[in-house]
Order: C-alpha cells, then structure tokens, then sequence
C-alpha cells in the first residue's frame, strides 16, 4: 500500500469516527456501536497488510470512535447541596445546568427541600420526576428555627385560640393576631408577615405554602380582604429591580428587558408566554403584582 493509499485510509477512518460523534451525541448509542465496529474491522485489516507497504508509520487521529464514551444517565441519591459536577453529570444533567447549580451555591443558595430544586432554572418536569425519589437533603441545610419549635409553648401563653369557622385577615394581622391561629406559634406568625412583605401582599391564602413547612390545618382560619398588592412598572423597571421580586429570576427579568428594547413595551404579560421561564402558571402568579 503506497502512501496515498495510506492517506485516503486513514481520511475514510476519521470520517467514520466523525459520523459516530455525531449519532452519539443525537443519542444514536446502536448507530455507534455498528461504526465502532466496522472502524475497528478497517483498522485490523490495515494493520494486517503486509511488510514495508502497511501504514503503520504514519500516525492516525486521535478521534477514534472506540474512545467516545456512551452517556449512561444513572440514578442514585443524592443532596443537592453537595453533590459535586461529577455525580451530577452522572444523573444526566447538563453541563451549562450544573453551572448554574453551582452559582447558586456560590451565592448562598441552598436547598431546604425537594421543591427548592424543582425551581432548578431549565430542568423539565420529565428529569425532576424521574431524580425526585433520590434527592436526599441532609437535615445540616434545614432552618435553624426548627431546632426551636414554638408552636406548644405558644399555644400555652396565648390560650385564645379561633374557633372553628372564626377568621383572620391575612393582609392587615400582626403577630399578636396571627398567634391566635390554631397551628400558628411565634415563628411561623413572623414568617407570615415577612413572606407578606417580600411578595408585595397576599392576593391568596394558597400563596402560605410557600413558606418552608407551614401548616396546611391553619390555612382554613385566613382569608383576604379588598387585596392591594404593589405592584411592579414592568415598562421602566432595571434588569436589576425587576429581578428583585421572588418571582421574577434573573432569565426573566432578562427576557423582560430585551422585549422591551426589541418590541417597546409590554401590554400584557401574555406577550412574554413564548419565552423561558414564563409558563402559564409562573404568568398567572406574577400577574397580580404587575402594571404597564
């Protein structure tokens, strides 16, 4: 074999390694295995040629296909809070999401529940479902209020209780108030008030839940009265002010800012539903708190 022949060889070899790249990363695993086979067949014929005339003293790529490694998604346990890019990589997420799952520990960010990591920014329904069963969060990263519970001591000083069918407005009660709610201590009273403030004012008594552990019994003894939320100037608002509201992450209030460069302003919220982030549910909550 001259070194032409060589060349061409070797040409058809890095062409076919090329082609199961590319059915690897389209997922075409059985695809691969055939090229990978065929490959390795080329090159045992090659190697096999005889004496002076073989290729084997020209060096061949290194993008051989027996080195592609075949993605196999595992499942085991895992906390999101320590597992590291490996064990993740491992459970099949991507790369660009494991960043952002390191940033956001990098920040602080921590995940005290199941839910916490469901609001992964790009992960599917599909993936979080599957992982759900093996997320295990270590008992180091929950509040450090439950270590204090308050609610049976509180409910000893503060002897009046609602009674069934008795109510509190959620918008406008203190703690003092809020203490009298059957299941409702010290901690959770001042929770109330805090999460109140930070979304701009309950517009639904649904919106309790999402404080960490409370109490699906209490809600029954709430209900809103005449709500008046702040609300967000969607139109003039900074990247920066917008991403501010808990229910606003910073690809939407990115994606809020390019619109308005690109299309003028918003009329409805609607006109964002094409984009990432806002699904009809996340559009329906943040409704209430926006004006154009």
């Amino acid at each position: 074999m001259n070194r032409n022949d060589c060349r061409i060889a070797q040409t058809v070899l890095l062409i076919a390694a090329l082609a199961a790249i590319g059915l690897w990363l389209t997922g075409g695993e059985q695809q691969t295995a055939v090229i990978d086979q065929q490959t390795k067949d080329s090159l045992q014929q090659q190697r096999s040629t005889d004496g002076k005339g073989t290729c084997q003293h020209y060096k061949t790529s290194s993008l051989t296909v027996g080195e592609v490694p075949i993605r196999h998604t595992e499942e085991f346990y895992f906390d999101p809070n320590t597992a590291d890019s490996t064990q993740l990589l491992r459970l099949g997420l991507p790369t660009w999401m494991i960043r952002n799952i390191y940033r956001y520990r990098a920040r602080g960010g921590v995940y005290r529940t199941k839910r916490d990591f469901a609001q992964t920014y790009g992960l599917t329904k599909k993936d979080y479902l599957r992982l759900e069963p093996f997320i295990r969060i270590s008992d180091d990263y929950q509040s450090a209020a439950a270590l204090f519970p308050q609610e049976g001591r509180d409910s000893l000083r503060h002897s009046v209780k609602l009674k069934e069918g008795e109510h509190i407005a959620l918008n406008t009660a203190d703690t003092t108030q809020l203490v009298m709610v059957p299941g409702i201590g010290s901690y959770y009273a001042k929770e109330i008030v805090r999460h109140g403030k930070w979304i701009g004012g309950y517009v639904s008594v649904d919106q309790l839940d999402e404080i960490e552990g409370f109490p699906q019994s209490a809600k029954k003894y709430f209900v809103i009265s005449n709500p008046n939320p702040q609300r967000l100037a969607i139109n003039k608002l900074s990247l920066q002010q917008l991403r501010n509201h808990p229910y606003i992450n910073y690809y939407m209030a990115k994606a809020i800012v390019d619109y308005r460069r690109l299309h003028g302003d918003i009329k409805n919220l609607q006109d964002l539903r094409f984009l990432k982030g806002f699904s009809e549910d996340a559009i329906l909550r943040l409704k209430p708190y926006i004006e154009y």
